[in-house]
């Protein structure tokens, strides 16, 4: 069973760059999603990447300021996030399943999230 582990979490200002990992043995014969969830809102995707990291997908609010990459040999996603809004505020969950989609549902093994902060 996979247990994703989220970590890089922390509080910037805006513009500000942060990187997430999330790192569990097994992953890399995954699909790996970030999700994320602000305060009084539901979860919302953020970005997917395929097990092999030859595709990924984006939300529009964040495409062009988040990338999101793996590293199969450290059982590693990353999400790299620059130009960092208050609107970013969240709590921060990354998921592993089959396809790499922006559905909730397609996905099986959840972390416990990192909070991201970005004062304005």
């Amino acid at each position: 069973q996979v247990q994703p582990g989220e970590s890089g979490g922390g509080l910037v200002q805006a513009g500000d760059s942060l990187r997430l990992s999330c790192a569990a043995s097994g992953i890399g014969s995954y699909a790996m999603g970030w999700f994320r969830q602000a305060p009084g809102k539901d979860r919302e995707f953020v970005a997917a990447i395929s097990w092999g990291g030859a595709r990924t997908y984006y939300a529009d609010s964040v495409k062009g300021r988040f990338t999101i990459s793996r590293d199969n040999a450290k059982n590693t996603v990353y999400l790299q996030m620059n130009n960092l809004k208050a609107e970013d505020t969240a709590v921060y969950y990354c998921a592993a399943g089959y396809v790499p989609t922006a559905k909730e549902f397609e996905y099986s093994y959840w972390g416990q999230g990192t909070q991201v902060t970005v004062s304005s």
